[in-house]
């Protein structure tokens, strides 16, 4: 390796080096410098809550314990004699409990093990260097790859890193599929950040977290989440999405329904705990439990999604839901449809997409909480600013309110001037709703007001600032055309503004450089299309470097041509000497 050192970079992300080789072998992107960094946000709440469960877990198994050892004494006291019968009870009924309780105080019952890690799309491997190195209380860190090339560049890196790295991570070259299905409730925390569709390992993923455990889960195909490619959508994850302004946050809640879906298969269901669409993609963390009862709630967490394709109004349908009876609960198909043939807005037809996600898709104690800890350790975090706006974002959203309106797409549909943010916020409060921002969009808005409302809402906005006249067909003109049934009130609420407004702290950063995005594939040739992806310069630079090697090969094969004409000249001519001497 030492002879070819010119032909790598170091890249420090971190508190980690990995070594880049300049002919793009091995895929590398910095922009997800800030997927990698909400990663070991989250996975040290992780560790921290997975500590205090453990901790409740014993605490709990050990209190009935010490009720029965106090009973069997008050009684072995009073007959003078061991009470066999109590002592016989204990053992035979928590066998573990009756064990811990002749241990000191003190000490656990069954130690908690370092989480243990899989990385099932390693590459470089520099994520699986910062989990090991940066975060405290990690276990080992498995890094896998079906590309011999990148299992050499995570081996060649982890050397690079010394002896922390060498003893916590290691790199496997073999199908993450193969290895997953073969090791079975055996990570504690399981990453899939692949180049596109993670829907290929979704179910292998699901069979190899351990219960309780954390699914850590990337998709870069946008465009096919979004709407682009529907029958492709659907044919992967099994939902099909509408071409709506919340198309970002449809996506993540396709994505949600596609894990719930696997897991159900095998008695599972999950919990997320923290839901991100940033920059290209978008980032789930979801915790996985096992449970053949509360699976059963999963129809009450999905739902149908009704556009109307002329104002882009929108209703769910559940899929199910549930009647208490007695002591049980059952489940029941929900009642329907929620919207009738025609909007009853504008007229016009809906279009039907899903089945959604439509329960919460964020854990609120742990947002806030991985956000003072973020905080609280900003050096350790190369892209803090952008993970800390974020997280401020998602810690105001309304996590029961799924998808959101665009202010400006209502009054696209009316073809009218735009209120103010905060002024058609405060109509909504004083409506008596709620209503925040989204983490997805900076003209999102989330609110538990139905349609009406929030047309009522337009209408007299639109009473005090005149439009100019349209066809009667449009759909802004029949939504108009109806006279409000709610009293509007646009005076300023206090809580028009939220917390982080208010504080003007950061909730929407540009990006820190220009062409900030998706990458090429690794071993791709770079060629002058690529500009929009990695500049002029670095495609002028590759392309430099190609025509510079394609230079030297043409002059080495010019060299061999004329060495291969000169030898062939000298046999000849000794031919000839040999034939005349002859």
């Amino acid at each position: 390796m030492e002879s070819d050192l010119n032909d790598y970079t170091v890249i420090k992300e971190g508190e980690a080096e990995i070594l880049l080789h300049k002919k793009n072998q091995v895929f590398f992107n910095k922009a997800q410098v800030n997927n990698r960094d909400m990663s070991i946000a989250v996975l040290r709440e992780f560790i921290s809550k997975r500590k205090q469960e453990h901790e409740a877990k014993l605490s709990k198994r050990n209190r009935p314990a010490s009720n029965v050892v106090d009973k069997d004494s008050s009684q072995a006291s009073k007959e003078g004699t061991p009470s066999e019968n109590g002592e016989h009870q204990v053992a035979s009924e928590d066998p573990p409990s009756s064990s811990a309780s002749k241990k000191p105080a003190g000490v656990s019952l069954r130690e908690l093990k370092p989480p243990k890690v899989l990385e099932a799309l390693s590459a470089s491997g520099l994520r699986a260097l910062r989990y090991a190195r940066e975060i405290e209380g990690i276990g080992q860190v498995v890094a896998l790859d079906n590309d011999i090339a990148s299992v050499e560049a995570c081996q060649r890196n982890i050397k690079f890193n010394g002896s922390l790295a060498i003893s916590k991570v290691e790199s496997h070259h073999t199908d993450a599929r193969v290895h997953m299905l073969t090791h079975p409730n055996e990570f504690d925390v399981v990453d899939l950040d692949p180049y596109g569709s993670p829907s290929i390992f979704l179910d292998s993923a699901i069979q190899s977290v351990a219960d309780g455990g954390l699914l850590m889960c990337t998709a870069t195909d946008m465009a096919v989440l979004c709407g682009g490619n529907g029958e492709v959508c659907y044919s992967k994850y099994g939902s099909y999405p509408l071409r709506g302004k919340y198309c970002h946050e449809m996506a993540l809640r396709i994505l949600l329904a596609s894990i719930e879906s696997h897991a159900n298969r095998y008695k599972r269901y999950i919990v997320p705990v923290l839901s991100v669409q940033m920059d290209f993609y978008v980032r789930v963390f979801v915790r996985v439990y096992t449970s053949a009862s509360a699976m059963k709630n999963t129809p009450l967490k999905l739902s149908y999604v009704y556009q109307c394709i002329g104002c882009d109004s929108f209703h769910l349908q559940p899929v199910g839901r549930s009647l208490p009876k007695n002591n049980n609960v059952r489940y029941l198909p929900a009642i329907g449809p929620v919207v009738a043939q025609e909007c009853n807005h504008c007229g016009k037809k809906y279009n039907m997409g899903g089945p959604i996600w439509s329960a919460p898709i964020h854990d609120q104690e742990w947002v806030t909480s991985i956000l003072n800890s973020v905080k609280s350790m900003k050096d350790r975090y190369p892209a803090y600013e952008r993970i800390y706006a974020v997280l401020t974002t998602i810690s105001e959203e309304l996590v029961d309110v799924p998808l959101f309106l665009s202010l400006h797409n209502l009054c696209a549909t009316l073809k009218c001037i735009s209120p103010s943010a905060a002024m058609f916020r405060s109509a909504v409060i004083n409506a008596n709703y709620r209503i925040s921002g989204t983490h997805v969009n900076p003209l999102g808005m989330k609110t538990d007001a139905p349609m009406e409302v929030i047309w009522d809402i337009m209408r007299c906005w639109v009473k005090n600032h005149p439009i100019k006249a349209q066809a009667p067909e449009l759909p802004g003109s029949v939504i108009l055309s109806k006279e409000p049934s709610h009293q509007v009130d646009f005076s300023r609420h206090v809580g028009s503004l939220s917390k982080a407004q208010a504080k003007k702290v950061a909730r929407f950063l540009p990006n820190p450089e220009k062409h900030w995005g998706p990458k090429l594939r690794a071993g791709r040739q770079i060629t002058s299309k690529h500009v929009s992806l990695i500049g002029h310069e670095a495609v002028n630079g590759h392309l430099t470097q190609h025509n510079e090697e394609l230079k030297e090969e043409e002059e080495a094969v010019q060299e061999d041509n004329i060495q291969e004409e000169l030898d062939a000249k000298r046999l000849k001519t000794t031919e000839d000497i040999i034939t005349s001497t002859s």
